[in-house]
């Protein structure tokens, strides 16, 4: 099923603007993530879609070719899957799975069925007839997803369906949720601030930000070519370099840097230059000179903090095999294409 929305805002009685009027397209089967910090309008606009809300007067939403603005909930076939699970504690796994079904009035040899089939999709087989507390947190999640699906809704939305696991499960999660939902073939949104969950699971990301959305793109678009300085700081946190253009070279108080070819002609304050971590490098022949104010071992690689280069901190990112001590002098590189220049903010 095709998503559109059309100039769909949302305020409150108060007056709080929660959502600006937006326009949002999801074609069939993809999966759409909606990426943004606290308060930018994300989860008002999954509500809006789910018809939990009103938009404002003169906003439209299109499952397919139908007009579903003034559907209630109970009738616009979707599924979802809340931060809580909002599972019946006191149903086994096959009873949560199979309510949505019986709502639907389907025949108990079809319901049957149908359970059997989501239960064998979502590694769930051997659980069926447990109790929901005594299911683990990954467990719980699974249950929620298949009870979503399985009465074959149109679209389905995912309101941080992995923020209540712990960090070690929830990256295990990640991977097989993408993997599940892309087995459904169910058209998704899915709510969420974590970047790199964003970026794991969704087909594109619509990146928000004082209720509009920013960007809208596939994660590597967005990764590479962000923009706007936002974007690139909310995903991948890029760090902005303090400086000035001169002679086709970026000036800064630790050395200077090359430029990119488009970017040689530009003089004063525009653009500003971004750089992710993982492109600042430790170089015997860099044109670049700091201080290590401290050394972070992450397990693939270390994460250094470097002054003495600029007015914050520069952060490198190393995958050697040892990192240099605290208080030593090094020398960096950047290479000149893993530049981003972006409008000033």
């Amino acid at each position: 099923m095709t998503l559109k929305v059309s100039n769909f805002a949302k305020t409150y009685p108060d007056g709080t603007k929660a959502l600006l009027p937006t326009e949002l397209e999801v074609e069939q089967g993809e999966i759409l993530s909606l990426l943004g910090p606290s308060g930018c309008g994300k989860t008002t606009l999954l509500r809006l879609i789910a018809g939990l809300e009103t938009p404002d007067k003169g906003g439209d939403i299109f499952f397919d070719t139908d007009n579903v603005t003034a559907l209630p909930v109970e009738k616009r076939a979707i599924g979802m899957v809340f931060q809580s699970y909002a599972l019946f504690p006191n149903m086994s796994v096959r009873g949560n799975i199979g309510y949505g079904l019986k709502m639907q009035k389907l025949s108990t040899s079809e319901i049957a069925e149908r359970v059997d089939h989501v239960l064998e999709l979502c590694h769930l087989t051997p659980y069926a007839d447990r109790s929901i507390n005594a299911l683990s947190g990954g467990q719980r999640q699974r249950v929620a997803l298949a009870r979503a699906v399985a009465p074959r809704p149109r679209i389905l939305l995912l309101d941080e369906p992995l923020s209540a696991l712990d960090a070690a499960l929830r990256d295990e999660l990640r991977d097989e949720l993408a993997l599940l939902l892309r087995m459904f073939g169910i058209t998704a949104i899915f709510v969420t601030h974590d970047q790199d969950e964003a970026l794991a699971i969704a087909d594109r990301v619509a990146v928000m930000k004082d209720g509009v959305i920013a960007q809208v793109g596939s994660p590597e678009i967005l990764y590479r070519k962000p923009s706007s300085a936002f974007v690139a700081e909310f995903v991948g946190n890029a760090m902005r370099l303090d400086g000035h253009f001169q002679d086709k070279k970026f000036k800064m108080q630790g050395g200077e840097i090359a430029l990119p070819v488009q970017a040689q002609s530009k003089t004063s304050s525009t653009p500003d230059l971004y750089v992710r971590a993982e492109d600042v490098t430790l170089d015997q022949t860099g044109s670049l000179e700091g201080t290590v104010n401290s050394v972070t071992f992450l397990g693939t690689h270390y994460k250094i903090a470097l002054s003495g280069i600029m007015e914050d901190a520069l952060y490198c990112l190393h995958s050697g095999q040892t990192a240099p001590a605290i208080g030593e002098t090094v020398s960096l590189s950047i290479d000149p294409s893993a530049l981003l220049m972006l409008d000033p903010a």
